[in-house]
């Protein structure tokens, strides 16, 4: 860093002041996470000189010797986490992975059908302002609006009336376990692709922690930031063969590698294949199992500890690192809860609820994930405070000096659980 300082002092210091952002606050966003020193250090080296276009020992520049060692040992240790068949983790990000298996397996216009926005579902899993839902046919399915769980029956009915080319399962703001069989048996009647994102939930099921849909998928995403703590980016894990198309030039494998590139990247980010290789590596190791079993054992204990101080939460708990918030009858919106936290150091976001009756941009729910502090260190004890915390924010919403109250005990309570002492 002392070459930055030296070289750009302003952008030097808009790093330092994120650095203590970060250090001084509570991640609570469910997307975000702290990936280790050794990731960091990966991310910030030579390898982000080198123009690596193609696959190892298929580069279309020369000099790829030792980007090919480092591209290769991250798609082994991917495959063995995931026991996947291929992997490809040149994906810039989630939503290119997503982009890349739609160029793969769709024509303009087919049919696809997928979990609505406004009920958990993404914006790449066909809403109408995304490229997905501009090139696209999406058809959604949502939640029972009674038990805020994923409503088989209705799944089952779109994909018999519409017969999709592909079913795509996953979510960004489901907090409840996703029953891949149940999604593989529909699209096996009616010979859809089945396709699923497990952006959110992939540390988990790395883990063994959560439903693996790995064996039942013909194509899985995953983004490598969130819960699997790694630099942000995706991947993208695929049979090799083609099930409904057996007899096509390509196989699966093939197909998706040529979505990538050249279907819609250039030259991959080596830097961060090397880094998400150091993520996977860390991922393998007994202590991330330790680690994902400590994340739902936070966001259990949050979950409890914001329901029994009266908030009303989308399908009444979670399964999993996150949850939602049903604000609406607290009198607040999302967008005015976020913004208060942020003032005390408490990092959320708004969301969309089941059934919502408010903008998108001003919804009634307010989305809380643990990942980031576990990371952090911290356990059931700390995380039953940080839900107190937020409950009188929310609670008090207009009062200064509640807000200060709850801002220093944050303070101190980060204090205890030093974020990145290695960096000066």
């Amino acid at each position: 860093m002392k070459y930055l300082q030296k070289s750009d002092p302003e952008i030097y210091q808009i790093i330092q002041n994120e650095l203590t952002r970060q250090r001084e606050g509570l991640e609570m966003i469910a997307s975000e996470n702290y990936v280790s020193p050794a990731v960091l250090a990966a991310m910030g080296t030579v390898l982000t000189n080198k123009y690596a276009e193609g696959y190892p020992d298929k580069r279309y520049y020369g000099g790829n010797e030792f980007i090919d060692q480092a591209e290769k040992l991250a798609i082994s240790r991917a495959k063995q986490i995931f026991q996947a068949e291929h992997v490809n983790v040149q994906p810039h990000s989630g939503s290119q992975a997503n982009a890349a298996v739609y160029l793969a397996l769709l024509e303009p216009g087919d049919t696809v059908l997928s979990m609505s926005l406004s009920e958990g579902g993404h914006l790449t899993h066909g809403h109408k302002v995304n490229f997905s839902g501009q090139f696209y046919n999406f058809i959604h399915y949502g939640v029972n609006i009674k038990n805020g769980l994923i409503d088989f029956d209705e799944v089952r009915e779109l994909a018999v009336k519409y017969r999709p080319k592909l079913i795509l399962a996953g979510a960004s703001a489901y907090p409840r376990t996703i029953n891949f069989s149940t999604f593989k048996a529909i699209a096996d009647e009616v010979g859809s692709y089945f396709m699923v994102d497990m952006a959110h939930i992939a540390g988990l099921v790395a883990a063994k922690l959560h439903p693996d849909p790995v064996p039942l998928a013909d194509v899985v995403t995953a983004t490598t930031h969130k819960t699997l703590r790694g630099p942000r980016g995706a991947i993208i894990l695929s049979k090799n063969i083609n099930r409904l198309e057996p007899n096509s030039k390509k196989n699966l494998a093939q197909s998706i590698d040529s979505a990538v590139f050249p279907g819609i990247q250039g030259g991959p980010l080596e830097h961060i294949i090397a880094a998400k290789a150091v993520a996977f590596k860390e991922a393998l190791s007994p202590e991330f199992k330790n680690y994902q079993q400590q994340v739902l054992a936070n966001a259990q204990i949050l979950a409890q500890t914001l329901q029994d101080n009266g908030l009303e939460l989308v399908s009444g708990g979670t399964d999993n690192h996150l949850l939602l918030i049903d604000l609406t009858n607290t009198g607040h919106s999302g967008r005015e809860v976020e913004s208060a936290l942020d003032e005390v150091g408490i990092y959320a976001n708004k969301n969309t609820i089941p059934n919502e009756q408010r903008k998108p941009t001003d919804p009634s729910g307010l989305r809380l994930g643990t990942p980031a502090i576990t990371t952090r260190g911290l356990k059931e004890t700390e995380t039953k405070l940080v839900g107190e915390l937020i409950v009188e924010v929310i609670k008090n919403i207009g009062n200064e000096n509640i807000k200060k109250k709850v801002k220093n005990t944050v303070s101190e309570l980060t204090k205890k659980f030093p974020l990145y002492p290695e960096i000066l």
